[in-house]
Order: C-alpha cells, then sequence, then structure tokens
C-alpha cells in the first residue's frame, strides 16, 4: 500500500527552492485526522517555526468534521510536528542562517495509516529566478509534445 497523499502545497514548490526535506508527524487531536482523510487541508500562509526545542506548525488550516459536534477544535490552531531531537538540532542549525524558512510541502498518510507533513527548507525564490522556472517548464513542454507528435507519425 503506497502512502496517500492528502493535500500538496504547490505554491511553496512556486516560491522557495526547496533545499532539503523531512518527513514528520503531525499531532492531531479528535476529529482532526477524519477531517484529513476528508482532504479537508489548506496551505495558504502556513509556515513552521521552532520554539523551545519543538517544530510548530501555524496556518494549516483543517476544515471541521460535521459529525463531530462539540467535540470539534480550532481549525487553525498551531500543532506540533514529531521529529526526532539529532533533526531538531539540524533543522535550529539551518533555520538560523538568513533567507531560510520551514515550510510544509505536502500532508499524507503512510503505509502504516499514520498522518504525516512534508517539511522542507525552502529559501525565498527571486521574480527573477520564477521567470526561469517557468521559462524551463514551458520549453520542457514543447520538447515533450514535439516528441509526441514524432511518434504519432510513424
Amino acid at each position: 500500500m503506497e502512502p496517500k497523499t492528502v493535500a500538496t502545497n504547490k505554491k511553496a514548490f512556486r516560491d522557495f527552492a526547496i533545499l532539503e526535506s523531512w518527513d514528520c508527524g503531525i499531532e492531531l487531536k479528535g476529529s482532526e485526522v477524519k477531517s484529513v482523510r476528508a482532504g479537508k487541508v489548506n496551505f495558504k500562509d502556513s509556515f513552521a517555526r521552532l520554539e523551545k526545542d519543538e517544530v510548530m506548525l501555524y496556518n494549516l488550516h483543517i476544515g471541521q468534521y460535521e459529525a463531530a459536534s462539540y467535540l470539534n477544535v480550532d481549525s487553525d490552531r498551531a500543532r506540533k510536528l514529531l521529529l526526532h531531537k539529532k533533526e531538531i538540532k539540524k533543522i535550529f542549525g539551518l533555520t538560523t542562517q538568513r533567507g531560510f524558512a520551514l515550510v510544509p510541502l505536502r500532508v499524507y498518510f503512510n503505509r502504516r495509516g499514520f498522518a504525516k507533513v512534508a517539511l522542507g527548507l525552502g529559501r525565498g525564490k527571486k521574480l527573477y529566478d520564477k521567470r526561469e522556472t517557468l521559462k524551463q517548464k514551458t520549453a520542457k513542454r514543447e520538447m515533450d509534445r514535439a516528441l509526441r507528435a514524432r511518434h504519432k507519425g510513424r
């Protein structure tokens, strides 16, 4: 059974050059797991930050589960990310450098059924970097089209 991706943060790849990534658990409460399984996840403006030897995830919106009635929790609350202490120290060393940010890349369920977050270390892209990425993407698309057309003609 392959890991099931629930949501992907497409803006993270557009706005940041991802240098390194980690898979970490996420501390969810009550009905949040069912909401995540239903795909009610929104990455808008979400980020992670180190606080007191813990990695906290902010602004990850997990919609409320209707069947949970009064047991629902705040959908925009800060959530703790579960990492090994060695990984947290490495992240701390990397994020203290100027220009780096911790960005959630995707939310998924692993083979054992646990909710996970892929966390990436990103450096913000400048406008000219974004344009260059777009040019490369367009050129690759054109080459693929030409190859398909050539193979059809045989």
